[in-house]
């Protein structure tokens, strides 16, 4: 734990939950906003309440969460909005990632949206967004795979640096884009 860095737990789909959390903190400087979910699967796979799920929390998280937030932002003249998104998304098409690269790219343009309408009054925001990253989050869907052993095969394919990212060096990006360099 770091000095001055506060780390709360909630259900970042709940808008009472942000509330609250908002009211109890009363000052905020970076907001990052990490929150997801990979689907698997093209259009014809993705049931709608997949759909649901995932621009849920992909995308109408970022929203309930900026929503909250920017207006302390903005009272105090300063802020920094930094919200994950991926490389899957309006970059690059990435085969069985239908709604997660569709919910992504509204990251995207979400992130733009803000960043246009509040950089004049202090306030930035950013997206970062990866390759295929190293997490626990990939190893359990690898492992989901029919074969495990192919998927990691093909993750590994798709890497032009021969290796995934680490979550360490993404959050590097985010140390970076936090601070005032």
């Amino acid at each position: 734990v770091f000095p001055g860095i506060q780390i709360r737990v909630l259900d970042v789909t709940q808008r009472e939950q942000i509330e609250n959390l908002a009211k109890e903190i009363g000052r905020i400087d970076v907001l990052c906003n990490i929150a997801g979910f990979v689907h698997h699967g093209t259009v014809l796979e993705c049931e709608e309440q997949d759909w649901n799920f995932t621009m849920n929390l992909n995308v109408r998280s970022m929203y309930l969460m900026i929503k909250t937030f920017l207006p302390m932002m903005l009272k105090q003249k300063s802020g920094n909005i930094i919200n994950m998104s991926s490389v899957a998304s309006s970059i690059k098409g990435v085969v069985n990632r239908f709604v997660y690269s569709t919910s992504k790219a509204a990251v995207i343009g979400l992130t733009k949206s803000v960043a246009a309408d509040f950089i004049e009054q202090g306030i930035r925001c950013n997206c970062v967004c990866p390759g295929t990253v190293d997490t626990p989050s990939l190893q359990e869907r690898i492992q989901a795979r029919p074969n495990p052993e192919q998927a990691l095969k093909d993750f590994l394919a798709r890497q032009k640096t021969g290796r995934m990212a680490t979550a360490e060096e993404v959050a590097h990006l985010f140390v970076y884009l936090a601070s005032d360099e």
